[in-house]
């Protein structure tokens, strides 16, 4: 784990804000949202990212029977607050075998969805064809949000993307046939506003997808 932040684009190294710059900067990526380093799944862990975030925290609440919280990442710093955050699930797949989500909550032109997506950002916009009927729904924060399938993913995974409270969700499943689990109307809640439930939540192994 890296105990620096990074691009949330590339992952690669950036530059703090300073004399000439007021933003932290990539060299591939020009101004970017440093993604925070990653930590191991835990209640504290997670408090702090639903503290800081200005974006939802998303997550399968209730989760699915046998799965567990596995780790969360934000990018974003003290001065902005997290305008990203990425939260990973693991637990028995819908047609057998382990299956893992991440959900990402991130305001456009960040990055961090297209990066786990495995397609070219920062937003899933150009793949998305919103003038289609919608291939899965959730219900986000009590409201039915369509989502739809984004073209270009690599073929071990399934990539959903739409939108919800105003900014990007996306829905990255591994392996692909995880994406079942979105055609069950999957229920999730901003923990920014799950208050004590959040000492709740069930943590497993970190997930090596966040990494």
């Amino acid at each position: 784990m890296r105990g620096e932040p990074s691009c949330p684009r590339c992952g690669g190294r950036v530059r703090a804000p300073g004399l000439f710059s007021d933003s932290w900067r990539c060299d591939a990526h020009g101004s970017v949202h440093p993604l925070q380093a990653v930590t191991p799944p835990g209640v504290e862990a997670l408090a702090v990212v639903v503290g800081r975030a200005r974006v939802p925290v998303w997550m399968p609440w209730p989760l699915p029977v046998g799965w567990l919280f596995t780790g969360v990442v934000a990018a974003g710093d003290d001065r902005v607050g997290g305008r990203a955050t990425a939260v990973a699930c693991s637990g028995p797949g819908p047609l057998g075998g382990m299956g893992e989500l991440l959900l990402i909550a991130e305001e456009p032109g960040v990055g961090l969805g297209a990066r786990y997506a495995g397609v070219t950002g920062p937003d899933p916009g150009p793949d998305l064809d919103a003038e289609k009927p919608p291939h899965a729904k959730v219900l986000a924060a009590g409201h039915p949000t369509p989502l739809w399938q984004v073209s270009g993913a690599p073929a071990d995974r399934a990539v959903f993307a739409g939108e919800a409270h105003g900014v990007w969700l996306w829905a990255v499943l591994w392996p692909e046939q995880a994406g079942l689990l979105l055609y069950d109307e999957l229920i999730l809640t901003d923990l920014r506003d799950a208050g004590a439930e959040v000492g709740l939540v069930p943590c497993g192994a970190l997930s090596p997808r966040i990494l």
